[in-house]
């Protein structure tokens, strides 16, 4: 029988953080998802239809206290929840905290906006934990690269600090998932780990030898990697609603000098384009698509394009699960229906968009069971 260790989910999201370590199992020990939370109720659902495991849905700052909630009914509500979080001990508390506060993306406000003050939660969490059981033995939280750079390294640091205070040596890294995996997009965020003892921390040398782990590949096989997610069946007759023609997008097919034609522009089958500002068309020469953000598909800016034999498109929401790493149709479902009516694509986007790659998960969980 494997040896298991319990994990705790935070910010669980559609589970990309709890999959990737479902997969990281070795010959001798595994991981168990114990509980997981999540607040938004459709990143919840498509949670709910792809793992058996408890799942708080709901504000975790009102789960660690209850007592904070607006009403009664909240108030209980919370409460009959917290039993989940303490019913087994966490040796592993994982979590992609909410980025947008950090995101070169985003308004980069840190610590000011609501969202990046959920890293208190984090620490909360270890805290009673702590006080019901033990403190997880490791952590391993995801964030968007700019996270340490951010206000010239002071947010970084005070998260550090914390971290420390609380017991824990941390280390970090900042990872390329189209470098350490294959998947074709390029992805850069900041991986930080943990340790409550120091003999785990020591054996914990992955960010030190990154160079054994990386996945250089030759342009043919990123090509290849690229045709692997794309569906050749999708066509403007059955999902129109993907393609780009100048019957739907004027403003995207005008003569040269007027502006952008996208058939002028995206001329390579197997690469990626996207739209710029309204005002040019940029071709991702990586090789790989360009980092997933939560607004594409949404009427946000940076949607991928592609050219396929029937057409120039955006990304079906299954390929940009793919492009993370979630195994669609073989072992994962995206949820057609939410309460009655169909589920929105525009949700589905912006899952994918906020979702960890679940192969560098897998990665770096298996480093993990080596030291554990």
């Amino acid at each position: 029988m494997k040896k298991t260790f319990n994990v705790g989910s935070l910010f669980a999201g559609v589970g990309g953080f709890d999959l990737g370590l479902e997969q990281s199992e070795n010959e001798t020990k595994k991981f168990k998802i114990v509980f997981a939370n999540e607040i938004d109720k459709y990143a919840s659902a498509t949670y709910s239809k792809n793992f058996n495991v408890p799942l708080i849905e709901g504000d975790i700052n009102l789960l660690l206290d209850p007592a904070s909630s607006k009403t009664n009914e909240e108030k209980e509500y919370y409460q009959s929840k917290r039993h989940i979080l303490f019913d087994n001990e966490v040796d592993v508390l994982v979590g992609g905290f909410p980025c947008q506060s950090f995101s070169i993306a985003g308004e980069r406000k840190g610590f000011e906006d609501e969202r990046g003050n959920l890293f208190w939660s984090i620490v909360e969490t270890i805290k009673q934990l702590g006080e019901h059981s033990k403190k997880p033995r490791v952590l391993f939280l995801e964030n968007v690269k700019n996270l340490k750079s951010h206000d010239k390294g002071n947010t970084y640091q005070v998260i550090k600090s914390e971290l420390e205070k609380l017991g824990y040596i941390v280390k970090e890294e900042v990872l390329n998932t189209m470098h350490f995996s294959n998947l074709p997009q390029t992805r850069e965020r900041i991986y930080i780990m943990g340790f409550l003892n120091k003999e785990d921390s020591d054996k914990f040398t992955f960010y030190d030898e990154l160079d054994k782990y990386r996945n250089d590949k030759s342009v043919e096989e990123r090509l290849n990697d690229i045709e692997s997610i794309f569906d050749k069946n999708i066509t403007p007759e059955n999902h129109n609603q993907y393609f780009y023609t100048k019957e739907k997008y004027p403003h995207y097919f005008k003569d040269k000098e007027e502006g952008i034609n996208l058939e002028n522009s995206i001329i390579e089958k197997n690469q990626f384009y996207q739209i710029r500002r309204g005002m040019y068309v940029r071709h991702n020469k990586s090789n790989a698509c360009p980092t997933l953000t939560a607004n594409m598909g949404t009427g946000g800016h940076n949607v991928p394009l592609i050219l396929t034999d029937h057409g120039i498109r955006k990304l079906t929401p299954e390929e940009a699960f793919k492009l993370q790493g979630f195994p669609i149709n073989n072992g994962y479902k995206l949820p057609t229906k939410f309460n009655g009516r169909v589920y929105p694509n525009g949700q589905l986007y912006k899952q994918a968009g906020n979702a960890v790659s679940v192969d560098i998960i897998k990665l770096i969980g298996e480093r993990i069971l080596e030291v554990l």
